[in-house]
């Protein structure tokens, strides 16, 4: 069956919003890599302007004193309402985060660092906008995949208004661990509504599902096994989230033990990490292990689509061993950090895509046993 303009204008643009949030989130830990978080002390604008400036001289004098100042002042209006809203531990964190008083130079490199991120940003907020509009003809169609396109975009849109709290906080932990956790949850709803809108069609059934005909009595065993690998998915993706929130933690520590040493003696900075250092990497030995485990279990499916995606998550835990291996025997070199963090929420989103893969599977193969057993009745 020939596919629809409408589907194929939406599968363009959610993969499009996709692809685009995956390029932030690798900019992203160039600007964490490179310090320049704090490139831009205002936000949308930057330095209150919407090009921002090149040189210090186009700045007022005391500029340190005027953005201090009135990152403080947003800081406690929102410590005040998050404090109303039963946030206290929050808030307190808001308040006594030390930092925010602080106002870096002015550095021409990373103020132009962070104001590329939040261009591209700002496209994805466009795309993710469009995505949602080119959606509308799936309210009648499939109405999950609608409101799939439509909570992304108001996600999208929190995202930019938590990206200028975690500007304001002066990179606040709390403020970049949610910040990371929802660009995650993100990724997930629009690749869950791409692949609802690619497979929705019975007439683009794996091969593999078509097979199931032929199991006879064998089908419900068969899907009794892809059912009990979905549990298992759950409980891997959900180490992986855990691990990539660890990972923005150590992140952190790290960030903190380089200002207290002014950047300086880089070589000792691994051996100041803490205890959620050690939970990061005993972690990582247990990701490994169980994306093996349930690796090894949905090959022996002979999906020839899900064994492209067990090759996929391997692929990406190789690549993610040898990145961390790299930063805790070299030092942290700056250039590894990033792509260290874009391959963990790159295995996040291939782990995701095998839990969909799996569900269909387990869906229609359900349907295929029935028509079956109807048969043979």
């Amino acid at each position: 069956m020939k596919e629809a303009g409408f589907e194929r204008r939406f599968r363009f643009w959610s993969v499009l919003t996709v692809i685009s949030i995956y390029l932030l989130i690798l900019v992203g830990g160039i600007v964490r890599a490179t310090g320049s978080g704090m490139g831009c002390p205002d936000w949308p604008k930057c330095f209150g302007q919407w090009v921002p400036p090149t040189e210090a001289s186009q700045l007022p004098a005391n500029y340190k004193q005027l953005y201090t100042a009135q990152r403080v002042a947003k800081n406690q209006k929102l410590a005040r309402t998050l404090a109303s809203l039963g946030f206290r531990q929050v808030a307190g964190d808001i308040f006594a985060h030390p930092t925010q008083y602080i106002e870096t130079d002015f550095n021409p490199t990373k103020t132009w660092i962070e104001y590329i991120n939040r261009l591209l940003g700002a496209l994805i907020g466009i795309f993710v906008f469009v995505t949602a509009v080119v959606a509308i003809p799936y309210f009648k169609r499939d109405q999950p995949i609608f409101w799939l396109a439509v909570a992304s975009w108001l996600l999208t849109g929190f995202q930019g208004w938590l990206g200028s709290l975690v500007v304001s906080t002066n990179l606040l932990p709390v403020m970049v661990t949610i910040h990371m956790g929802l660009a995650l949850l993100i990724v997930a709803l629009l690749l869950y509504a791409a692949h609802r809108a690619r497979w929705q069609k019975k007439e683009l059934l794996w091969q593999q599902q078509v097979e199931l005909e032929t199991l006879g009595g064998e089908a419900d065993e068969e899907l009794a096994v892809v059912a009990g690998l979905q549990w298992l998915l759950w409980l891997v993706i959900g180490l992986t989230f855990v691990q990539i929130i660890l990972g923005t933690q150590v992140r952190e520590q790290i960030d903190q033990i380089a200002s207290a040493a002014g950047y300086t003696q880089r070589a000792t900075w691994v051996d100041k990490l803490g205890g959620v250092f050690e939970a990061h990497r005993t972690l990582s030995a247990i990701v490994v292990l169980a994306n093996a485990y349930v690796g090894y279990q949905v090959w022996q499916l002979e999906a020839p689509a899900l064994r492209r995606l067990v090759v996929g998550t391997w692929g990406l835990i190789g690549a993610e061993l040898v990145a961390g291996l790299t930063l805790a025997a070299w030092a942290l070199p700056a250039f590894v950090q990033p792509i260290h963090l874009t391959l963990a929420t790159l295995l996040f989103g291939v782990q995701f895509l095998t839990l969909l893969a799996l569900r269909r599977l387990n869906r229609v193969g359900g349907e295929v046993g029935a028509a079956s057993l109807q048969a043979m009745q």
